[in-house]
């Protein structure tokens, strides 16, 4: 199967379910940027303090 071929049958492939994915990936996302978030707003100095190198690190 040559390439040109490979990409018509993707393209043929229906697209139903497609937009529902992007929605609940985009969900997802959302969801774990937002808990970064939480933890960032709570935690925020013991946060840095974990990346302050300490003598000669």
């Amino acid at each position: 199967m040559t390439v040109g071929q490979q990409q018509e049958k993707e393209e043929d492939l229906p697209q139903t379910g497609a937009r529902e994915q992007d929605q609940a990936a985009e969900s997802d996302l959302d969801a774990v940027l937002d808990d970064i978030e939480t933890t960032l707003e709570t935690n925020a100095k013991e946060y840095v303090q974990g990346f302050v190198q300490k003598g000669g690190q």
